[in-house]
Formats: structure tokens, C-alpha cells, sequence
């Protein structure tokens, strides 16, 4: 027990190992009557937590913790070396003991804490398990704490007992709702025409019955916390592989959205920067993507995330902000050709169905979200509210940004806003600093989950982990390069992967999960909601790749 747990980042005993432990543990307690109560509480704790392990040891172990930290907003703490959060979920590349959730994960022991706790403070030995390799927590399903123990709290950590209030739940899912999405609607509007605006609607209301169905199956049985957890429990393992698959590459997309938001935006700021080396020549967008790449490397490699964790979270104000500019240009400085706009488009309607579905790309996030609330049984409103209030930005912005550039509006709205007026600068600078805080929270869940396949005890595993970050980035930065093309590869994201994440497989797992306990209604709305995400998936798909081909080839 005297080792340090990043020795054994997936050590996973027997079921007999286990059994043999608790009753190990049964026995001591036998012996102390004054135990024996906290003993058989703890024993029915630990066979609860077996079954919660059941979906905590297959790949990847490392989802709830990073899409925690992408989420949610932690309190800015800086660590120092030799402190136990060093090794932060940011400091994967120093072990791979960070695929573990709620626990700190430690270093190797040559860089112990200097100063070990007293005994008193010190944890009590736990099984090493792969489960009880978690600190023991207060969560939603279990609250078990020995009666001669106060409950622990890990300094400058995420706060181990997940009690998030409502206000804290509305704010982490506007802060994942609400993102570069909203940047496209008047395009989309554009693409799609005025009545496209009916398919934003329905896609609202259908993301949020979805969001729903995700917490009917995180309630269908104990220790479903995650989507991946789901798509386990409706599927088995080849469900958690394939699910996990399709939510990494969601998110890797959205990072090379970020590396051709910023050349776009950049560029239109400072259009005449170039570099000419010899015959070696490099535009402004190429000059910007560069930049950019080497600006998020470093925030990729921090040791510790929680600090742009809780910077992230003025995404929604930075998102409030750019809106309030539009508006205030389009209404104040009077700026814009108040075009009619077209009433619908319908050669173009795909790529709109595509960026309107992009819109509600949250569900991966939505689980933990819930698993996370003091109060599960307000999640309901909490969708309601996100959805509502995301619904009304987007279809403002969608209406004031067509009426404003009608026939003539980018993809970015940012690129049509006047570079003469101040409040245009704020909105192109809001959107250009945004994504930097952004950029290593969306990538570090695609990096952890490939650091989990590194042997925790090889030598040099650290130095393999920052290769694969780096690769990972300056990966983004080749696929940016090849298709720069923010509209048609945001609408490819939504119609490839959001209507799969939002609409096709929440209906597919709960149908499979509750199976013959679904009501009519249930399973008919469900079939409906699966047929239109794989109509709209089949033809926005077919659309954004037909432009993208058509365009590189121009």
C-alpha cells in the first residue's frame, strides 16, 4: 500500500481478489464491535461500487475525468512542484495513473511531496482495485463515510463530492452549447432561407427530448455515469469503443475548427502579413494557422487545466458579447443592407441542416452535467434552460445577421462586420482570444484517452505522451490547412457526428437499455427521432463533402 498509486495506472484485480478483501475487511470488523456498523455500511458500499466498476475498467477510463474539467468550472489554483496536484488531469503526460477519476493522481516517487501528512490526515488504505483506486466521495449513488472520519477534500482539486448547484449546471451547459456554432447561424440562415429557421426549431426541441432519454438511462441501473457508460450498458463493450470513437473525433474536429477560426479572423485583421524565406512564401491565413498552432502547443502541455478551465468559462460571456456587437452594429451604427433574405433554399438546405445541428452538439457533456448536480431531479430544467436560451441567441443572431448581409454573409459573421467601428474589434478580438482557452480543454480528452494506452511503468512514458499531444495539435493545424473551409466543415461535423451523438444514439441506447419497458409513445417518438437524424445525417453529409471536393478542386 506504501507505493505510489502512478506505479499501477491499470491494475485491475480479480473478482476473487475482491471478494477475499471484503472479507478480510468483514473480519476485521468482526473484531472491533465498535467498527462493526461502519463495516457492513462500507462492505454494502463496496459490492454497489463493484457493479459501478463494471463500466470504469474498459477504454476509456479517462472520459469522466476530462470531460469534467472541459466542462465544468473549477476554482483557479496554481500548483507547485512537489505538490500532489501537479499531476492534475493536465499533467497527464507524467503518468498514466490520470485515466483514474475524482482521486489526485500522484507522481512518481522522485517527486514525492516533500512533506508527507501526519497519520491522522493521512487516507485510509484502500483496495487496490480499479475501482477503489478512487478516493472514497460522496456522489449521487453512494454517500458511505466511516462515522470516526470527516469527509475529504483535496486541496486545489475539482471539489470530490460533485454537489454542482442549478446555477452551476445552466452555466456548464451554456458553456458548451453556446460556442463557435453561433458564429454560422446567419450563414446557415443564408444557405438555408428563412423557413430553414422551422429545422433550428426542431432540432431544439428534439435535442433536448434526447438529452432527456440520456438521463432515463443513466437511471436505468447503478454506476451509468458517462455516455460511454451508456452506450456500454446498451451495447456492451463494442458500444463504450464505438460511442467513445465517435465523441473524440467530434471533439478533435472542433479543434481544427478553432486553428481556421483564428487564420480567418486574424487574417481579416491584418490581411497584408506575409513571410517570404527565399522562394519560401507564406499568406496571411497560412502565417495565422502557423501562429496559432504554436500559441496552443505550450497550453497543451500545462500540468495543470484548471486554471483555463475556469477562463473557459467566460465563454459564455465572450458568446453574449459578440451577440450584443452584432446588434449593436446592425441597430445603433446602422450598418448592414436590411436584405429580405430568400424565403428558402433548398439546393443548399443540407449545409444549413448541417450547421443547425452543430448548434446542439452538447449531449457528450450532458450526463456528466447530471451525474454531477446536487439536485438530479432539476436537470430537466436546467436542459429546458440552456436549450431555451441558446435556441433564442442563435435564432437572433441567425435573423439580424441575414437581415444585416443578406446574400453577401460569411461564414463567420465576424468577417462582415465594419473594421472601421470599435465595437467590431471587440467582436473579432472576443472571438480571436476565445478559442486559446478553448483549445487544450476540447483536445485533452483525445490525448488522455490515447495516453491510457501507454505502460504506466515504461521509463520514458512521459516523453511519449507529450509526442503525442504535439502530434495531435500540429495535426489540426495539416487538416485546418486542407480545408479551410469553416462553414462546410462545421456543417460536415453536424451532420457526420452531432446527429449521431444528439439524435441517433440516445434513442438507439435507451431503446436497447429499457428494451420492452418503453411506453408506445416512447418508442414511436424514438424511431421518428432516429429516422430524421439519419435522413438529415445522409443528405448534410453528402452536401458538405460534395462543396468541400468541389471547392478544392477550384
Amino acid at each position: 500500500m506504501k507505493n505510489s498509486v502512478s506505479d499501477q495506472s491499470f491494475y485491475i484485480e480479480s473478482e476473487e481478489e475482491d471478494e477475499e478483501k471484503e472479507l478480510g475487511r468483514n473480519g476485521q470488523g468482526e473484531e472491533d464491535n465498535n467498527e462493526s456498523d461502519s463495516d457492513n455500511s462500507l462492505a454494502d458500499d463496496n459490492r454497489q461500487q463493484s457493479k459501478t466498476g463494471l463500466y470504469n475498467t474498459s477504454w476509456p477510463q479517462s472520459y469522466r475525468q476530462s470531460i469534467d474539467l472541459y466542462s465544468s468550472v473549477p476554482s483557479p489554483n496554481l500548483t507547485f512542484l512537489g505538490t500532489p496536484t501537479l499531476s492534475r488531469l493536465g499533467s497527464s503526460f507524467l503518468s498514466s495513473s490520470l485515466t483514474r477519476r475524482y482521486t489526485p493522481e500522484s507522481l512518481p516517487s522522485v517527486v514525492k511531496p516533500l512533506l508527507q501528512k501526519p497519520e491522522e490526515e493521512q487516507l485510509p488504505p484502500q483496495r487496490r482495485s480499479s475501482r477503489s483506486l478512487l478516493a472514497p466521495i460522496t456522489s449521487r449513488r453512494s454517500s458511505v463515510i466511516r462515522k470516526d472520519e470527516k469527509p475529504s477534500q483535496v486541496s486545489h482539486e475539482l471539489p470530490m463530492s460533485r454537489q454542482s448547484s442549478f446555477g452551476q449546471a445552466v452555466l456548464n451547459g451554456l458553456n458548451v452549447l453556446c460556442g463557435v456554432g453561433i458564429l454560422s447561424t446567419p450563414y446557415a440562415a443564408k444557405e438555408g432561407g428563412w423557413l430553414g429557421l422551422i429545422i433550428l426549431l426542431v432540432f431544439a426541441v428534439l435535442s433536448f427530448y434526447t438529452g432527456m432519454l440520456l438521463r432515463c438511462c443513466l437511471d436505468s441501473e447503478p454506476g451509468l455515469e458517462t455516455y460511454p457508460d451508456i452506450g456500454q450498458a446498451a451495447f456492451g463493450t463494442t458500444g463504450r469503443f464505438v460511442i467513445s470513437i465517435i465523441l473524440y473525433v467530434e471533439l478533435y474536429a472542433c479543434c481544427v475548427e478553432y486553428i481556421i477560426l483564428e487564420s480567418d479572423n486574424l487574417s481579416s485583421l491584418f490581411p497584408n502579413a506575409h513571410i517570404s524565406l527565399g522562394g519560401f512564401e507564406m499568406d496571411s491565413h497560412h502565417l495565422f494557422a502557423l501562429m496559432t498552432t504554436l500559441a496552443v502547443l505550450p497550453t497543451v502541455w500545462l500540468r495543470d487545466l484548471s486554471v483555463l478551465s475556469y477562463i473557459s468559462a467566460g465563454g459564455v460571456v465572450a458568446s453574449v458579447l459578440v451577440v450584443l456587437s452584432l446588434f449593436w452594429v446592425g441597430l445603433v451604427d446602422n450598418v448592414g443592407i436590411h436584405s429580405k433574405g430568400t424565403v428558402l433554399n433548398l439546393g443548399s438546405l443540407p449545409v444549413a441542416i448541417g450547421l443547425y445541428g452543430y448548434c446542439y452538439s452538447g449531449h457528450a457533456v450532458f450526463p456528466n452535467i447530471y451525474t454531477s448536480m446536487a439536485q438530479p431531479s432539476r436537470f430537466p430544467t436546467v436542459l429546458l434552460a440552456c436549450f431555451s436560451i441558446c435556441t433564442l441567441m442563435y435564432a437572433g443572431v441567425a435573423y439580424m445577421g441575414y437581415t444585416m448581409f443578406g446574400e453577401s454573409t460569411e461564414t463567420q459573421f465576424t468577417l462582415n462586420l465594419p473594421q472601421d467601428l470599435v465595437v467590431s474589434k471587440v467582436a473579432v478580438w472576443t472571438t480571436v482570444v476565445n478559442p486559446f482557452t478553448k483549445y487544450a480543454l476540447t483536445m485533452s480528452p483525445v490525448a488522455m484517452s490515447l495516453e491510457e494506452l501507454i505502460p504506466s511503468n515504461h521509463m520514458k512514458s512521459h516523453m511519449y505522451a507529450i509526442c503525442i499531444r504535439t502530434a495531435l495539435v500540429f495535426s489540426t493545424l495539416l487538416v485546418g490547412l486542407a480545408i479551410p473551409f469553416f462553414g462546410l466543415v462545421m456543417s460536415l461535423i453536424g451532420s457526420l457526428l452531432t446527429m449521431l451523438v444528439t439524435l441517433i444514439l440516445p434513442c438507439a441506447c435507451f431503446l436497447s437499455i429499457v428494451r420492452g419497458k418503453a411506453t408506445r409513445f416512447q418508442g414511436v417518438v424514438c424511431i421518428i427521432i432516429i429516422a430524421v437524424g439519419i435522413v438529415s445525417s445522409a443528405f448534410g453529409t453528402h452536401s458538405a463533402l460534395s462543396k468541400i471536393i468541389e471547392n478544392l478542386s477550384s
